[in-house]
């Protein structure tokens, strides 16, 4: 591929996420004018101050946790299909989000049970982040742990398969037992949502998603490589061990910051990277991984000027947001190509 014709497959979702941003920012329930956006930001004239609050404390916090979100899902999503080599896995497929998830059940679901121990629950805005960043990590430290341990790829899998059914049957018990308020607010975060971040929130997922995508950029090469098989891999002289790690390192630190701060967001790691692969037409991951990121961003950016309905005092869960665009994408990618990695 030359250098114009990779210029051209990065100008355009540029291009498209920056009008992405200034549609996410204009729309909602009070609609401000795409001039007044650009007023607001490069000069001090004609300040409105309802709108300047809007824009400042609640919209623009949640635009670049849209893009934040979307395309660490997005290249996570990448990671675990290569490392895989199957077209269903995702971001989750570790366990991360059933740990993150499991962790939030213990802060709500159980809070009554603890209370009648004489144990009280966490309380305050970050108490929903620290349970659910605390059962990720537990559910990260077991699965790098078993990535240490063992070679092959797909008992890898089988393992974050069986700590998201160990976690989904304790979040089940813990329904089973909690009061309808505590499972409706638990109900509610599993719908996932973008705009409760304040910016000290949004400044922390912007470092640990970055610190994700470092480790990710890292692991490069050898995902080129594992593209042709892992014993083809390592006549190359890739360390299949030291590849796992990096990759389920990258992924359960994107996917578990983005689980803690957003909740559980469905379909977009699944989706992007294989929309992707029909837009560039190519498998290398030096251009797969940057062209993941920005059309994540794009399409969550979407989803969620969507999900607010614009002109509108109503908001839609984005995780039905989600489904509803990736599920047909889905669907049209299975139909219109039989074989999608490889």
């Amino acid at each position: 591929m030359s250098r114009k014709e990779i210029k051209g497959l990065f100008l355009w979702p540029i291009l498209l996420l920056a009008l992405s941003v200034v549609l996410n920012l204009s729309l909602g329930s009070v609609y401000i004018p795409t001039d007044y956006i650009f007023t607001a930001f490069f000069t001090e004239t004609n300040i409105n101050e309802t709108w300047h609050y809007i824009l400042t404390d609640y919209r623009l916090p949640k635009a670049i946790t849209a893009i934040l979100v979307g395309g660490g899902l997005s290249v996570s999503g990448l990671l675990m299909q290569t490392l895989f080599r199957n077209p269903l896995a995702g971001p989750f497929v570790l366990g991360i989000s059933s740990g993150a998830s499991l962790g939030v059940a213990f802060l709500v679901l159980g809070s009554g049970l603890f209370t009648g121990l004489g144990v009280s629950a966490l309380s305050g805005p970050w108490a929903m982040v620290i349970a659910s960043a605390s059962g990720s990590f537990l559910v990260l430290l077991a699965v790098i742990s078993a990535a240490s341990k063992i070679k092959d790829a797909m008992a890898l899998l089988i393992i974050g398969l069986m700590f998201g059914s160990l976690t989904g049957a304790i979040v089940s018990v813990l329904s089973y037992f909690s009061r309808a308020e505590a499972l409706q607010q638990f109900v509610f975060w599993s719908f996932g949502g973008l705009g409760h971040l304040s910016w000290t929130g949004v400044i922390i997922l912007f470092i640990s998603v970055i610190i994700g995508l470092v480790v990710a950029v890292a692991s490069l090469k050898s995902m080129n490589a594992l593209l042709l098989g892992p014993q083809y891999a390592q006549s190359l002289g890739v360390s299949i061990k030291k590849s796992t790690f990096l990759m389920v390192l990258a992924t359960s630190v994107l996917a578990g910051s983005i689980t803690a701060f957003a909740g559980p967001i469905a379909f977009i790691g699944l989706a992007v990277p294989h929309l992707v692969r029909q837009i560039i037409g190519s498998p290398d991951h030096k251009i797969m991984v940057p062209s993941s990121f920005l059309w994540g961003s794009i399409i969550m950016l979407l989803c969620d000027t969507v999900a607010q309905i614009p002109f509108s005092s109503m908001t839609l869960p984005i995780n039905a947001i989600t489904s509803i665009l990736g599920a047909p994408v889905v669907i049209w990618i299975l139909l219109r190509r039989k074989n999608l990695l490889f």
